[in-house]
């Protein structure tokens, strides 16, 4: 299988258009969602053409492909125009006989983290700032942020294929590679 992974479109609709652009150029079968899908928050800057009720109707004509966990600025209100479930605290994927534990970022972190297993991979955003790295007994795998990034990295996106973590940029190049 392969999937792909992005974070912090914080409405922007000249992003959330490039993300989606990216996903199916790709060819994934699956988009996974780390959060903060609509709104900017009161810490960021607006991003390139702000406008959650476009963000809403793309991301909603691919609801059957898309699996999201909550970040700190989605809301009960966001559940009420998006037709697929966006309130969970973190999602569960196993793949290639490794298990992939997804959240944010800003409830578990990497100061905070969840119950993992020896073994066991971090997904999370919330950061704004890319990361693919092993650390002891567990990986950390974070796709940046698809509008808003942060320390000086370029807006990307994750891919998973074959047991190997890719992070993208939106014109395909490749910023950060992990063979899990």
């Amino acid at each position: 299988m392969k999937y792909m992974f992005a974070s912090d479109i914080h409405g922007s609709a000249y992003y959330c258009r490039k993300m989606l652009e990216a996903f199916e150029a790709e060819g994934a079968s699956r988009l996974f969602l780390l959060g903060d899908l609509l709104y900017h928050g009161p810490r960021n800057d607006l991003p390139k053409e702000y406008a959650p009720k476009q963000v809403i109707a793309m991301l909603n004509e691919k609801k059957q492909y898309l699996t999201n966990v909550r970040g700190n600025c989605d809301a009960e209100v966001d559940q009420m125009v998006l037709e697929f479930p966006v309130l969970a605290d973190y999602g569960i994927l196993i793949e290639g006989g490794h298990t992939f534990y997804m959240s944010h970022g800003h409830i578990y972190n990497e100061q905070n983290l969840p119950p993992l297993m020896d073994g066991d991979i971090f997904l999370y955003g919330h950061t704004h700032v890319l990361r693919a790295e092993k650390k002891g007994a567990h990986t950390f795998l974070n796709p940046g942020s698809v509008s808003l990034p942060k320390e000086g990295n370029i807006p990307t996106y994750a891919i998973l294929e074959d047991g190997v973590f890719t992070i993208k940029g939106f014109d395909g190049t490749v910023v950060k590679q992990l063979t899990l």
